[in-house]
């Protein structure tokens, strides 16, 4: 029998229970026995879901609490030495300590999980770190799901992906020298689950993907062969790009199984089906877990059918990686166009078309005929329908040059023309764009969108709301402010609802980090702006003060990373168009005499393919899209741009070829880290290294941003350098964001005088 299985489920539930609980856990309104019970129920329905759906096999241990790399750590009693000497099972406090921060440290790293927008809490290692068994949770879950009749495969974080993906805090250490230290620990771990009579453990090793030296690709062998005989079955996991790269390493390895994502993939297929691996299993991913369209089955099951023809009954069958990046059920969406539903598939959704597949390999093709016409009538809806492709905007796409994506001037040339015009002080400060959104704004523009208050009450409490902060704004003392950005919840999905190629859903939530979910937009088709989507607000907002007031807009590349985006042509096409529409925008705010025109990047790095090969490619459209959004402005128009939580060291001639006038990024966490690699590359323009983490509850004390301001100081040209947080404000308490940012105003002041002195 061909078997199904599934690498992981969404953690958060169908309704977010778990944010819910989580956040009143932080605010000491549940206990952590309260916490809990909801996670237990959560996770307990997730693989009743499971089951329900057919799974031979369900993973245990995918699920978590704030992110599944910082229950790695903790399994492992990996806590960094400034969280204290721990040498008991650690405390929920101090794993949310870790992730959070607390008032004396603050919070471990966060960065992309590879090219997704989920973060993960970076592991962090020195020559003193020591692995030790450190918690009994993935022990008692296994004993859980037995308990309730699940089938359990285990899930692990493999011990190769674990090291890769932390940090050395010291400098000159080798992370890799740790390998023979924390293989003991996983021999520990999977011997205790052979003990629960456990059968496969899932352990996943996603930087099988990347481009690894020779040190790396030995780690895999030496760890693999002290993980065998323990027990358990092993299925190596890897995902989001092709392993064939490393076909002759993973052929001599002892494990019992490997998973291929054959959606990110599907060319690796043939080089797998060798002689290489006759006595292994294959876990083929077939089913998408990283977008939201329905699969065409039929094609599914036509290479699964061949796949079959070598494999037999060693042929598994999954979604190509966790669908922790998939809304949980389309069947929530009761608003959604009936079109356009008819052409998806969320989580739930796509655990059945691996049960059909199943289906119709062990009881053949027959079997599941009505399943395969309703997938082919789908598909051909999606391929044929009109609201596919917009004619003018193919004609503005064919109409680019090569001026569009230029300014007119070099930034030499510009600069001083913007001085002349905004007259800033040494050390700027500004902010990053959104500002604390109180319950009560939310609750306007969700009565707003359900038509429960007009349209001029609306604009009433959001100009109340944007009038409030450009006050708190003067008061703290900042010089360059923004209107806080009440009227949107998210910064892609606002922008979408005004654009025309975008659909949205009501529950369609993916968790990002920790408590925080984001809803992505449906982008189904050609991208066109009908009228201004900004420009009200940011000219309400200027005409409250004297000084400059940014223009905040979500960059094209994000737009597009940020969306559940269509797969029917390629990502740098419907880049294109989304620039054309955020040009478009940039020349509304412009002509209504914004002057500061802030078009942020977040996802830049992300979108980034896993090869290296594969980049140059990538980085020429996503320069070019950004490029063509913000080149149409004149010379003293100033263009910013944001980038965070992510590694740019290895894309800085890409970020300057942006050509922003300014750029501010996330370096907080890192201690300024980042600024050696800008320095290096002798970037040319003016940067903001943000001086204070605001994805952590803490507010720092003076004397440390000071100190990250100092450093900033002596890598940066103080001319060209400004000062702000990591990030927007959003996710923050107004007594915590006033604090902060009057301590970095004193901070930017105090440092004006040392350099005057």
């Amino acid at each position: 029998m061909v078997l199904t299985h599934n690498l992981g489920f969404p953690r958060i539930g169908p309704q977010r229970e778990l944010k819910k609980a989580l956040e009143a856990h932080w605010k000491q309104q549940i206990s952590a026995e309260q916490l809990l019970t909801t996670a237990d129920a959560i996770r307990a329905a997730n693989w009743h879901t499971q089951q329900q759906a057919g799974m031979d096999w369900i993973p245990v241990g995918d699920f978590s609490l704030y992110d599944h790399v910082l229950d790695m750590t903790v399994l492992l009693g990996a806590v960094p030495h400034r969280f204290g000497p721990v040498t008991d099972e650690i405390s929920l406090e101090l794993y949310f300590a870790m992730a959070r921060g607390t008032a004396d440290q603050p919070a471990m790293e966060m960065t992309k999980w590879f090219n997704t927008n989920y973060h993960y809490i970076v592991p962090e290692f020195d020559e003193a770190t020591v692995f030790r068994l450190a918690s009994n949770r993935l022990f008692q879950e296994i004993a859980a799901a037995q308990a309730l009749g699940i089938t359990p495969k285990p899930v692990l974080l493999g011990p190769l992906s674990y090291l890769y993906l932390g940090k050395e805090t010291t400098p000159g250490f080798n992370k890799l020298q740790l390998l023979s230290r924390l293989l003991p620990a996983y021999q520990e771990i999977l011997s205790s689950i052979a003990t629960l009579g456990v059968q496969w453990v899932q352990i996943d090793e996603p930087i099988l993907a990347l481009d690894l030296d020779q040190n790396w690709l030995e780690g895999l062998q030496t760890a693999y062969h002290a993980l065998q005989h323990n027990g358990c079955r092993l299925l190596l996991t890897t995902y989001f790009g092709t392993v064939e790269h490393h076909l002759s390493q993973l052929s001599a390895l002892p494990i019992d199984g490997l998973h291929l994502d054959l959606c990110r993939a599907p060319e690796q297929l043939e080089a797998f089906l060798g002689q290489a691996f006759a006595n292994k299993t294959l876990s083929l991913g077939v089913i998408d877990g990283r977008n939201i369209w329905r699969a065409d089955l039929s094609n599914k099951l036509d290479m699964l059918t061949h796949a079959h023809t070598v494999l037999g009954n060693r042929l598994w069958i999954a979604p190509s990686c966790s669908l922790l990046h998939c809304p949980v059920d389309l069947t929530q969406e009761t608003q959604l166009d009936q079109e356009i539903r008819n052409w998806l598939a969320f989580s739930v959704q796509k655990l059945a078309e691996v049960t059909i597949l199943g289906q119709g390999l062990n009881a053949g093709r027959a079997s599941i005929q009505s399943s395969l016409t309703i997938s082919d009538q789908a598909c051909r809806a999606r391929r044929e329908s009109s609201r596919i492709h917009n004619p003018v905007v193919a004609q503005r796409i064919q109409n680019l040059n090569a001026h569009d994506a230029q300014r007119q001037q070099s930034f030499a040339f510009r600069r001083p023309l913007q001085q002349q015009r905004f007259r800033l002080p040494l050390l700027p400060t500004t902010s990053i764009g959104s500002f604390p959104q109180t319950s009560e704004i939310r609750q306007t523009r969700a009565a707003f969108k359900k038509g429960r208050v007009s349209h001029l009450e609306y604009l009433a409490a959001m100009r109340a709301e944007i009038q409030d902060i450009i006050t708190k704004q003067e008061q703290v003392g900042l010089d360059v402010l923004v209107h806080g950005e009440p009227e949107r919840g998210d910064m892609v999905e606002y922008f979408g609802e005004q654009l025309w190629g975008y659909t949205f859903t009501e529950h369609g939530w993916v968790q990002s980090y920790g408590s925080r979910c984001v809803k992505p937009p449906i982008l189904y088709g050609d991208v066109y702006r009908p009228e201004a989507m900004t420009v009200e607000w940011i000219k309400y907002a200027q005409s409250l003060t004297s000084k400059p007031v940014k223009g905040m807009l979500t960059g094209p590349v994000t737009m597009l990373m940020w969306s559940f985006v269509r797969d029917d042509q390629p990502q740098a096409d419907t880049a294109l168009q989304l620039a054309l529409a955020i040009r478009d925008e940039v020349s509304d705010l412009e002509r209504a005499g914004i002057g500061m025109i802030q078009i942020d990047e977040p996802a830049f790095r992300e979108g980034l393919p896993l090869r290296r090969s594969d980049w140059a490619h990538y980085l020429e459209w996503a320069v070019k899209a950004f490029r063509i959004a913000s080149s149409g402005v004149k010379d003293d128009t100033q263009i910013h741009t944001h980038m965070c939580y992510s590694e740019f060291h290895d894309i800085l001639p890409a970020i300057a070829n942006l050509d922003a006038d300014v750029i501010t990024i996330e370096t907080s966490r890192s201690r300024m880290e980042l600024l050696d690699a800008f320095v290096e590359f002798a970037y040319p323009n003016e940067i903001g290294p943000g001086v204070y983490d605001i994805h952590s509850p803490r507010v720092p004390n003076a004397s440390e941003m000071l100190d990250l301001l100092k450093k900033a100081v002596r890598h940066i040209d103080p001319q060209h350098l400004w000062v702000n947080p990591d990030c927007g404000l959003k996710t923050r308490n107004w007594s915590e964001t006033a604090a902060a940012l009057s301590k970095m105003v004193d901070c930017a002041r105090t440092m004006r005088n040392l350099l005057k002195a």
